[in-house]
């Protein structure tokens, strides 16, 4: 890897740095290598990384009973049949 100053950064854009870098909980270095990457259209897009939340009304709303009904349900699958598997 390569190391690169630059110099003549003004306060503006030094403070404006440290700030966006805080905010998006980066060191600065790796702030400045990821807007250098995207604006000369070098950074990875990731794949995969599609949020859905068609599902999320579901989310903590199973009753304590309803849990483990289903729970008991799930173990009662996970569970090996001797017979079949010798």
């Amino acid at each position: 890897m390569s190391n690169l100053s630059i110099r003549g950064i003004d306060p503006e854009l030094a403070t404006t740095l440290k700030q966006q870098a805080q905010a998006s909980g980066k060191s600065v270095n790796q702030l400045v290598l990821d807007v250098l990457k995207e604006h000369l259209g070098l950074h990875k897009k990731k794949q995969f990384t599609q949020e859905h939340h068609d599902l999320d009304f579901l989310f903590g709303q199973w009753t304590e009973a309803e849990f483990k009904q289903i729970q008991n349900h799930i173990d009662q699958a996970s569970q090996i049949d001797d017979e079949i598997w010798q």
